[in-house]
């Protein structure tokens, strides 16, 4: 089972990335996904939610109108827009797919990328 993220890489403030997750064995449609982000000595953070059928979206509030999630079933990807990008956004971010409760807890998720790493200098 693996996810796998890409997109990451060394940024300007204000820049921005998207970041991809491909999801090759799993059936991507019957599932909602989420974008997690750690810094170092940090704790995972919740960044973005998407359900199955992407008629709902739910971002954390330090993101919310700056990033986008967004998902192609036909491609079996998961996508994230982040733009205006901050020093704070650094950190690595993890594509999960979520398996049931809470959207925003990474303990509602079962199977997670290696993450792909950001770094926003100011």
């Amino acid at each position: 089972v693996q996810l796998q993220a890409s997109g990451g890489g060394l940024v300007q403030a204000g820049d921005s990335l998207r970041l991809s997750c491909t999801t090759p064995r799993h059936a991507i449609n019957s599932y909602a996904w989420g974008w997690f982000r750690q810094a170092p000595g940090k704790e995972r953070q919740f960044v973005a939610f998407v359900s199955r059928g992407a008629e709902t979206t739910y971002y954390s509030n330090s993101v919310k109108d700056r990033f986008a999630i967004s998902r192609d079933n036909g491609r079996r990807m998961v996508y994230l827009q982040m733009n205006s990008l901050l020093p704070e956004d650094t950190a690595r971010y993890y594509c999960a797919r979520h398996f049931r409760g809470t959207y925003y807890q990474p303990s509602s998720y079962n199977y997670w990328g290696q993450g792909t790493l950001v770094t926003v200098s100011s």
